[in-house]
């Protein structure tokens, strides 16, 4: 036979890679196949099953809304549950996912409200709202349900927790109840952030702050009574105490100015006036209002007039008080013109001195009857008109504007306003409640340790939690109203007894029945006095509640939670209600640990939005690259501080996600005929390069579980992904090719390589799995099936290995690679040459030279350098060398590395060059490895 035919022969007796793991993932098509197929198999059961009496861990799900298709947030939160879901679970914890949805409150109301006016409907009551409402929660439950499942989202979907679930009503409104029981939700005339577009108050979790609004801001004069002056400022002319604020629409509602008893004061005389400032503000004050040429007549300190008064710029006949208040700080002038109607330390202070809440401001935001010079004008377009007012009438000193942060809602979009109204509060300084919550943030886990420090201060900072909102869908708040007192009833046993109707007919029942089936017996009896009053509870509560509502009711889980994970806006939102709840409940934290991520934005740090055409849609990525695409970009991220998303980034972890898939391949087509019960070989017998292989894949391990145990997913990502790249596709995989390739199949130098390359291929598919749950289940199951359970989700997370754990080797391969590194740079010389001598590695022949004794012992030791090099030929020479790289010489080897063409002739098989080409009469042209090979194929 000619050379080229015996090559074509010999090209067939090669043991390459085969695999039926293709290699291109087509997940957009193979993801939902395999979605279809854990179904049929009930693996979700199986794995439940499987860990039935494992230890629990819980990790409690906080409720989107349903509302609308899921969004890049979306993805990432339940990305990152599902992470720690299933590495939990392959760790060896029972662990329970139930998927939850907030289904009640504004949001939906006004979908559903807009589509009715679309139909022309006028004529829909707060019973058919709410029917409306129901179901279109419930539609958007199942689409984002089924959404979440193409994510790759494991949990009990079939079951999940709704808050319109009746069973689910019951237990918010019995910790509601038991608040109620203990005296901590009273009825209160208070100030509350109001939003005037859905005329409805709002939670501080429903507060967003504009840093670009621009207000109108005011100096504006507060003559003092001439007749209460004290002896400090007799014969000062006409003092008129000067207020500065940045909501002219407040001060019809003024009822005094606040002032520091300690602070320095002075009386600036302007012709025939004095205005009153904060000795320390006078200079900025002067400048930022033009005044000039006056001098200073007198300096006191601000207690001398408390209890004065001054003329009202609005209402004349209406005094302001002089108060002295602790929150009065040193700004603009240093004293606070105080409208308890419209300000919470304005209330508070006011309470302190007796003042009327006086609210000429209707829900709409809108001046009513009590302020009729301006009834029915819009607060902030009545702004400009005040201040033309101020100005003609002389009260005025200088008007301007700002931009600074200022409340919007989360709801409209729109600024708020503060309005005294009558609503529920919880007092969170009752029963030491306050304090009881602030220790129980010790108690707890915070990831990242910041969180702490921000939910503490913002608990240690919050006023009692309002309660009610003005809307028809949600759980209703049953409390009675007496029309003979004006007062509201409110008592456990009225909410009991609302309760034992909702346990069969949802909260629909306070809309349905009468008043009278919700009385206790000794109110009955006064026919017509009462009525029922049409607030609903903060849906803040009812998510707030879903640990009572979710962890105890369910057979599987149990309370508190292990873990609570969502975004950092929850240490005001979900985390803080909970926790509220909880403790003013039980006493104590509904969970042990609080994990936050930061929020999704695009590459120059902009939030996304339609109108700037950056929005990364989950949908479309998963169509288009895959799930497990989209979900190793959520693992790529720090997500503990906000992070970004474009489909530049996704295509470059969609390029990591093939680099790992090819990785994965190669290893499965390396086990074609390899069954690990009957080929294995010990770890002793193993090549010494495959014992580092196996503690460098035991190091891996403990990292990446160390990873997973700190939830710190993206180094999770950077392991794997540097692992692949360096010391399995730049160094072992590479390095045993041969071998795998060309050595006798049962030989055990291949076996060997085999049995670590099995190792490698369960470890990282385990590794994988809770990132790539679709790639890493069809990579397991194209494993050798001796010993292999259904799925790779049923298999227990890899742990380490001492057998394999071996530091002396690791640091022997550290030098070698090094020297590898450096024949690799002479080779790659001798290739870029004008001459190029080599084409590849295996034509070339390394000569390494020492004179240093123990360089010579450690290279010598060594018996696969030329393996390890992947060079045809390596000769050791005792001889001092020209020239030690850097590199070398910095880890104590003294050794300098020179590389020629390798002369001889190469096998046709294996094509390395081999002086024993050519002996072999049989295969003349094979190398006596290949020619052994072969022969051991045919016989």
């Amino acid at each position: 036979m000619t050379d080229s035919d015996q090559a074509k022969d010999y090209r067939k007796t090669v043991l390459t890679p085969k695999t039926d793991f293709p290699q291109r993932g087509s997940l957009p098509t193979r993801e939902p196949e395999m979605l279809e197929h854990w179904k049929e198999i009930g693996l979700a059961k199986k794995i439940s099953e499987s860990r039935a009496s494992a230890p629990e861990f819980v990790l409690h799900d906080g409720p989107p809304y349903a509302n609308g298709d899921i969004h890049i947030g979306h993805a990432l939160n339940k990305g990152l549950k599902d992470f720690v879901v299933r590495y939990k679970t392959m760790a060896g914890f029972r662990c329970n996912y139930i998927p939850g949805w907030d289904c009640h409150g504004l949001p939906i109301e006004q979908k559903v409200l807009e589509l009715i006016r679309s139909k022309g409907d006028t004529s829909s009551d707060a019973l058919d709202i709410r029917t409306q409402c129901a179901e279109y929660a419930k539609k958007w439950a199942a689409v984002q349900s089924e959404q979440f499942q193409r994510l790759g989202v494991g949990g009990e979907w079939d079951r999940p927790y709704m808050t319109l679930d009746p069973e689910y009503e019951v237990e918010i409104l019995n910790a509601f109840g038991a608040l109620v029981g203990k005296g901590l939700v009273h009825k209160g005339f208070k100030p509350v952030h109001w939003d005037p577009v859905f005329e409805t108050a709002l939670a501080e979790a429903e507060i967003e702050y504009n840093e670009e609004h621009v207000s109108h801001t005011i100096y504006l004069r507060f003559p003092l009574y001439e007749n209460e002056l004290p002896q400090e400022l007799a014969g000062v002319p006409k003092p008129t105490i000067v207020i500065w604020t940045t909501t002219p629409w407040t001060i019809p509602a003024n009822m005094g100015v606040a002032m520091h008893a300690n602070f320095d004061y002075v009386a600036y005389q302007l012709g025939d006036e004095s205005l009153i400032i904060a000795k320390d503000l006078l200079e900025p004050f002067l400048e930022e209002t033009g005044l000039s040429g006056g001098k200073v007549v007198a300096e006191f300190k601000g207690a001398i007039l408390e209890g004065k008064h001054c003329h009202h710029p609005v209402f004349p006949e209406r005094p302001s008080l002089v108060m002295m208040g602790e929150h009065v700080t040193m700004e603009a002038t240093g004293i606070v013109h105080t409208a308890p109607a419209h300000g919470v330390e304005d209330f508070m202070i006011g309470k302190e001195y007796g003042l009327e809440v006086f609210n000429p401001v209707d829900e709409k935001g809108c001046y009513t009857d009590l302020y009729p010079e301006m009834q029915g004008t819009n607060v902030f377009d009545a702004n400009p008109k005040l201040i033309e007012k101020f100005k003609s009438e002389g009260t005025l000193v200088h008007a301007g504007k700002i931009t600074h942060s200022y409340p919007y809602s989360w709801r409209s979009r729109k600024p708020v306003i503060m309005r005294a109204t009558e609503q529920w509060f919880m007092n969170l300084n009752a029963d030491g409640l306050r304090e009881k919550a602030l220790d129980e943030i010790e108690n707890v886990q915070w990831i990242p340790a910041w969180g702490r420090d921000r939910i503490f201060n913002m608990v240690q900072g919050r006023p009692d939690w309002c309660l009610s909102r003005q809307r028809s869908w949600g759980v209703p708040i049953p409390s009675i109203h007496d029309k003979q007192t004006g007062h509201s009833v409110l008592t456990k046993e009225i909410v009991d007894k609302f309760v034992s109707y909702v346990r069969e007919e949802g909260t629909d029942c306070w809309f349905r029945r009468p008043v009278e089936d919700f009385l206790p017996e000794e109110m009955k009896a006064e026919d017509g006095r009462y009525e029922k009053e049409s607030n609903i509870l903060d849906v803040w509560f009812d998510s707030g509640a879903s640990h009572f509502g979710v962890l105890e009711p369910r057979e599987n889980l149990s309370w508190p939670a292990d873990l609570y994970l969502e975004g950092a806006d929850q240490h005001r939102g979900w985390f803080q209600s909970s926790l509220w709840i909880s403790v003013g409940v039980r006493g104590c934290a509904p969970y042990r640990a609080v994990l936050t991520h930061g929020f999704v934005l695009d590459e120059q740090g902009r939030p996304m939005s339609k109108s700037l055409g950056n929005v990364v849609s989950p949908l479309e990525v998963i169509d288009q690259m895959g799930a497990d695409v989209l979900r190793l970009w959520i693992a790529s991220e720090e997500y503990r501080s906000d992070l970004a998303a474009s489909k530049g980034l996704l295509q470059q972890v969609s390029g990591v996600y093939r680099r790992v898939r090819n990785t994965i391949r190669f290893l499965l087509g390396n086990l074609s005929d390899f069954d690990p019960s009957k080929h294995s070989v010990p770890y002793a017998e193993m090549e010494e390069d495959d014992q580092w292989m196996l503690a460098k894949l035991d190091d891996l391990t403990r990292r990446i579980r160390r990873a997973y145990d700190d939830y710190e997913f993206h180094r999770v990502y950077h392991l794997v992904n540097g692992f692949c790249v360096t010391e399995l596709g730049g160094i072992y995989l590479d390095c045993s090719k041969d071998r795998l390739y060309c050595s006798a199949a049962d030989g055990k130098i291949r076996r060997a390589a085999q049995t670590v390359i099995y190792e490698l291929a369960t470890h990282l598919l385990r590794m994988l799995a809770p990132i790539m749950p679709f790639t890493s289940d069809e990579g397991w199951s194209h494993l050798p099936t001796a010993g292999r359970v259904e799925s790779v989700h049923m298999a227990d997370f890899p742990a380490g290995n001492d057998a394999w754990k071996n530091a002396e080797l690791l640091g022997k391969y550290e030098k070698l690679l090094a020297v590898r590194t450096e024949v690799q740079r002479a080779i790659e010389a001798l290739r870029s040459g004008e001459e190029k001598l080599v084409r590849n590695s295996l034509e070339a022949a390394v000569s390494l030279k020492s004179d240093d004794a123990a360089t010579l012992e450690f290279l010598k030791s060594q018996e696969n350098l030329a393996r390890l090099f992947i060079v045809s030929r390596i000769a050791i020479e005792e001889e001092a060398p020209s020239a030690v790289p850097e590199a070398l010489a910095a880890m104590g080897l003294k050794v300098g590395v020179t590389v020629t063409r390798v002369d001889g002739e190469k096998c046709n098989r294996c094509w390395v060059y081999a002086p024993e080409v050519g002996q072999d009469s049989e295969h003349p042209s094979l190398c006596a490895r290949c020619a052994d090979a072969v022969r051991s194929m045919t016989t």
